[in-house]
């Protein structure tokens, strides 16, 4: 618990992470620690925790610091596509993801957790302007097209694509287009031409041109911008 306080007092965090062994809250000292976390710390307006502390008997159940919930298995590395997907469906339902990247003894950081991240960083140079500072749009994931996932900021609505459609169309069943609809897609120069899905339904029609592989932004989950949608 020391260790807490001078983090606290140092770092002034947003976001405390709690995680450990066995033991009961006043084993830990763990409630007057969150009493005064929430009520006289300097982050006491801000702060967020995780829901990690429950004692035993929680195995299993929220709150606890085994969940059973995030199917982990450590006999298998994410590839980088899982790593995006999955940071892509948490986000756009207004959730956080920690990504938790352990160094070896003698702190280096293993080559295939380093290409996840270097990964990720390039994902990012490029379609960042789609994660930071967004916020959950009115639908996460679209009507008709499960590969489909939204985010918003401000007026602008970004629709992120899974997988690359066989067809020469990306059809959208959630964002309702106007006269002014403009779509275009993030690191990528040009406008797409668009039409509405069909007559009185909601619906966009977005045309893909033919684009080389190399010529694309980004070698997985692509970012269209779609500006002027309700």
């Amino acid at each position: 618990m020391p260790e807490l306080y001078d983090l606290i007092n140092r770092y002034k965090p947003e976001y405390l992470w709690s995680d450990g062994c066995n033991g009961p809250d006043t084993y830990w000292n763990s409630t007057n620690f969150l009493a005064w976390l929430y009520n006289e710390s300097p982050v006491k307006d801000t702060i967020v925790v995780n829901d990690r502390w429950c004692s035993n008997g929680c195995l299993c159940h929220h709150g606890g610091v085994f969940t059973c919930h995030d199917r982990y298995n450590p006999g298998t590395i994410l590839m980088d596509f899982n790593c995006l997907s999955g940071r892509k469906i948490i986000l756009d339902c207004g959730g956080n993801m920690l990504l938790n990247v352990g160094p070896t003894a003698d702190g280096r950081i293993i080559p295939a957790f380093e290409e996840r991240l270097l990964q990720m960083g390039e994902w990012l140079s490029v379609n960042g302007e789609a994660i930071y500072s967004s916020k959950p749009w009115r639908a996460q994931n679209d009507t008709i097209n499960k590969d489909v996932w939204y985010t918003s900021k401000a007026s602008v609505v970004y629709a992120i694509l899974l997988d690359w459609p066989s067809t020469e169309d990306m059809l959208l069943g959630a964002p309702n287009c106007t006269q002014s609809t403009q779509v275009t897609m993030l690191g990528y120069e040009g406008k797409f031409a668009w039409k509405p899905l069909a007559a009185g339904r909601s619906g966009i029609r977005v045309s893909l041109p033919s684009i080389p592989v190399n010529k694309l932004p980004s070698k997985w989950a692509w970012v269209f911008k779609l500006e002027n949608v309700v």
